[in-house]
């Protein structure tokens, strides 16, 4: 029944760019009569979805905000001092309201572009500095996506370095129970033979590396040189894992010898989110950074010589390397990790070690109450965390009195508890946890804090002796005006969606609404321990039933697991179901994964960590998957076929009207279908995977539903079944009673679900109809902009009917030829116009892929064609001879303002050519940071 006396303010219409009357003019430019019409001709008609779906009628935002509210206020948020890699932190105000929650960093994209990404290239590398200078270990990433996986990304780096020669990993049961269950999913698809135990056996020929925790996951310290060392002799790589806020105090892993040091810098600022998202992060030393996985800032020049940031060993990401990738990361929590190392920048190292020495002192006020109470601590040396066996109180007591009290402990199962503090940590809590533990009336003990020069319960030999954090960003920023012009700074360096249109084909840089982002700093969601016990979660578990509910109605399948924390986790995961499926039915042989030539190169690489042999499948002169390729390799490999990997629309940008026919040849040879969910923004309310053959398939929270790309990250990418692969979806050792044939893919059992409210109020605020008149604009506005850029640039495929789907490809090849202008010239030069390049070269190279999105107006849609029309001008001006064929605009774009301000200015075409070629630039122009950076030096 219809909503009685609905308000007028409809989230959709701000959700749309276009409003009715630019919908209007564009459908008559294309010869159509309505969005209807046009979504008919695009989508083949024999998957057309002919009802609505099922979903709760759209509702304001005030109303939404209001239900979502009282939705959250059902998640009983207490202390947790649970620990086991998640600690309460105090994110700076300053952080909270200029990174996290502002537009201007939360809006961008991956910084492949690295002109126009000078601010969060900075920024990325504070973060590496920091991670580097804490591990002492000369090289780290920029980031990765939780503790646990970075484990995982670490033993396949073991594995990497003996070079296929050994190919079993131990890991130390001081491990936390989420990595050591992660990784043992990660293990067991690529053959890795995995131990687990308290000592390593590192006289075994086959081990090729062993991690460690430090402190271990119930906050012993032990000094691991000896066994490091021992490894080592016998070849031997080792991984520690461990704590940023620890390192601070302790001899850091370097210093100890290991090899790798990883895990999460949650605490330094990033709430805990239930789970994420949150970065980790990975340091290791220079001879194995050519496998180094996820991504690394290194300093380059530009043009005129300056010193500049980009994107550094870019040849080992899976986009080039595809199968033979060393990893299929490619949301990297880039958002979270900038917020990492800002908060080491505002605190630098005298105020990070400040905080430790509180934590540990607060941590040696309860070892030594609780002695006073008769309780057995565990061990003599530790930082925060403190494991306990109870004197005169069963350790379920002492629980049940702490939760009575507002706090949450961990329980080991075996009589004793863990208590791990944290920066927010106060007398009051403290008090509170020896009341649960008996301390009342005469039994209660002294609550002051040791002074400072008490002696350490940290081991003398493992006490930080060397300077860590001493580049002068972490010294400059202290004061809370300065840290604010430095992040303004930063955040002007870079285009994000608050400039102009970012028309990344594949990617989906729509609109980021602000009341969708407004819930995720709400401390009923924010605050919330990943393991605090599940009736203290109840709002948390609404919201998900909600989401699965909604996702499977809008996909066509039965069953969805929210534990997949980035889209190429939702590839893996998705991969993994069909291998436990096939292996339950005795099918284990079937390892063959077909993919197009044309899949994004995530597919491959997460076939291979999944255990799977992929079998590449041409593509026709159309962009279309070529059939009788496919029917000809699944006929090859029949016996052995486990899985197609399809795009759709295909990364060509058409719907593929025979892709029943694919799915139906796949299913006939014993093969199950994985549908790469990424252009599901084309596909919402117009069709679904599973109606039409799809098995399972991921879906990019952060492309169709509206979570931020946050500069590369966070993501999620939450996969899609059909029942007969629910029992396969993956479990998690939090949730020992939901039974699972594959083991968890991430640290947390709900993946990042902090940033799940975004897609929550997308949802409800748009309903079916919202959600289908989304995807016929984005079908509206690219095919909008094709036409207009067609007599321009040759649109390299189109559907039957000359229209395209959601995004489309137009073609720069023949300008080499003809002006020695390459697709990259054109990307720079739209830089001077404002505007970040849409997709370069891929997925094929020398062309352009443009995704406008539903939420683009006609007026930007203009200004960015009419651009690369006048870039067209330019373009033809070189071949005319009309312009220098070596020093032009082209070619030497991006022009900064440095650079046409300067006395000197030898070009032959004038600065107003190079800086406003279009008149509307005068109104509002981008300048750049940097001129074009040269990527061989760097």
């Amino acid at each position: 029944m219809a909503t009685p006396f609905p308000h007028p303010d409809r989230f959709v219409e701000r959700h749309l760019g276009p409003n009715v009357g630019e919908i209007g003019q564009m459908l008559e430019s294309l010869e159509l009569e309505s969005l209807d019409e046009l979504s008919r001709r695009v989508v083949p008609r024999d998957i057309q979805l002919d009802r609505p779906l099922e979903l709760p009628e759209p509702r304001s935002e005030k109303t939404l905000l209001d239900e979502l509210r009282a939705l959250a206020s059902r998640n009983n948020v207490v202390r947790s001092f649970i620990g086991a890699g998640y600690y309460g932190t105090i994110t700076p105000a300053i952080i909270q309201r200029n990174v996290l929650e502002d537009p201007g960093w939360y809006t961008h994209y991956t910084p492949y572009q690295a002109e126009i990404s000078q601010g969060r290239l900075e920024a990325l590398l504070n973060f590496q500095t920091m991670v580097a200078d804490l591990t002492a270990l000369p090289v780290a990433n920029a980031s990765l996506l939780d503790e646990a996986t970075a484990a995982a990304e670490a033993m396949l780096m073991c594995r990497a370095a003996a070079r296929g020669k050994r190919s079993s990993f131990f890991v130390s049961r001081g491990c936390h129970p989420q990595t050591r269950a992660v990784v043992a999913t990660r293990a067991e698809p690529v053959g890795i033979r995995l131990l687990e135990g308290g000592d390593a056996p590192i006289d075994d020929p086959d081990l090729c590396g062993i991690i460690l925790q430090y402190p271990a996951t119930d906050g012993s310290i032990d000094d691991y040189r000896e066994v490091i060392a021992a490894a080592q002799d016998k070849g031997v790589l080792v991984v520690v894992a461990t704590d940023l806020l620890a390192l601070t105090l302790l001899t850091p892993p370097g210093e100890l010898g290991a090899d790798i040091a990883i895990g999460s810098s949650q605490r330094f600022g990033v709430p805990m989110g239930f789970g994420g998202p949150h970065a980790a992060f990975l340091a290791t030393r220079e001879k194995l950074e050519r496998i180094l996985p996820g991504r690394i800032v290194g300093i380059s020049k530009d043009s005129q010589g300056r010193p500049a940031l980009r994107l550094a060993r870019q040849t080992r990401e899976q986009h080039i390397r595809r199968e033979k990738a060393t990893s299929n990361i490619c949301t990297a929590q880039v958002l979270l990790a900038i917020m990492a190392g800002m908060y080491a920048v505002y605190h630098g190292p005298e105020g990070l070690t400040a905080i430790a020495r509180r934590v540990h002192r607060v941590t040696q006020t309860l070892a030594a109450a609780l002695r006073c109470l008769g309780a057995t601590i565990h061990h003599e040396h530790f930082f925060d965390t403190l494991r306990v066996s109870p004197a005169s109180r069963e350790a379920q007591h002492v629980l049940a009195a702490a939760r009575e009290r507002g706090i949450n402990l961990r329980d080991f199962d075996d009589g004793s508890l863990g208590i791990a503090f944290d920066e927010p940590v106060t007398a009051r809590e403290l008090a509170l946890v020896l009341e649960a533990f008996g301390a009342e009336g005469e039994e209660s003990v002294e609550l002051e804090l040791p002074p400072a020069q008490a002696e350490s319960a940290l081991p003398k030999a493992l006490r930080r002796s060397s300077p860590f954090l001493t580049h002068e960003v972490f010294h400059s920023h202290h004061s809370e005006h300065k840290m604010l012009r430095y992040l303004q700074k930063l955040k002007q360096r870079d285009i994000s969606l608050t400039h102009s249109m970012i028309s990344l084909g594949s990617c989906t840089m729509k609109l980021n609404a602000t009341a969708e982002m407004v819930p995720i700093t709400w401390p009923e969601f924010a605050d919330m321990h990943p393991f605090a016990p599940e009736d203290q979660a109840a709002g948390y578990g609404e919201l998900f039933d909600d989401l699965e509910r909604w996702l499977a109605e809008i996909t066509g399948f039965e069953a969805v697991s929210l534990q997949p924390n980035a889209g190429s986790q939702g590839e893996y995961t998705g991969l993994l179901t069909i291998r436990a499926y096939h292996a339950q039915h005795g099918e284990a042989q079937r390892n063959v994964c077909l993919i197009p030539t044309s899949a994004h190169g995530t597919n491959p690489a997460s076939a291979v960590m999944a255990g799977f042999r992929v079998v590449a499948v041409a593509a026709d002169a159309h962009g279309n998957i070529d059939l009788a390729d496919l029917r000809a390799k699944a006929s090859e490999h029949a016996a052995a076929l486990g899985a197609l990997m399809i795009t759709y629309p295909s990364t060509h940008g058409i719907f593929e009207a025979e892709v029943r026919e694919v799915c139906t040849i796949i299913h006939r040879h014993g093969g199950l279908v994985y549908l790469d969910g990424a252009n599901m923004n084309a596909q919402v309310g117009l069709c679904r995977p599973g109606d039409y053959g799809a098995d399972v398939c991921h879906l990019n929270l952060h492309k169709t539903f509206c979570i931020p790309h946050g500069g590369g990250g966070p993501g999620m990418g939450p996969i899609c079944v059909h029942s007969k692969l629910a029992p396969y979806l993956p479990g998690h050792p939090n949730r020992p009673h939901e039974t699972s044939a594959i083991g968890p893919v991430a640290a947390a059992p709900f993946g990042s679900p902090g940033i799940l409210p975004i897609s929550w109020m997308y949802i409800a605020m748009m309903g079916d109809e919202g959600l289908r008149r989304a995807s016929q604009v984005a079908i509206l506005n690219a095919n909008y902009m094709a036409r207009r850029l067609a007599p321009h640039y040759p649109v390299l495929f189109t559907g039957a009917d000359g229209l395209v789907a959601h995004e489309f490809i137009i073609d720069l090849r023949i300008f080499k030829e003809t002006s020695d202008i390459q697709v990259e010239d054109v990307a720079k030069r739209l830089i001077d116009y404002g505007f970040h390049a849409p997709t370069m070269s891929w997925p094929v190279a020398g062309t352009m892929m443009i995704e406008p999105t539903e939420s683009e107006s006609q007026d930007e849609l203009d200004r960015f064609c009419d651009a690369m029309i006048q870039i067209r001008e330019e373009i033809r001006a070189i071949e005319t001879g009309a312009a220098d064929r070596e020093d032009n605009v082209l070619k030497n774009s991006p022009h900064t303002s440095a650079e046409v301000t300067s006395d000197s200015w030898s070009h032959p075409y004038s600065r107003r050519e190079a800086c406003y070629p279009l008149s509307w630039l005068r109104e509002s122009k981008f300048w750049p940071a940097v001129g074009r950076i040269d990527n061989a030096y760097g």
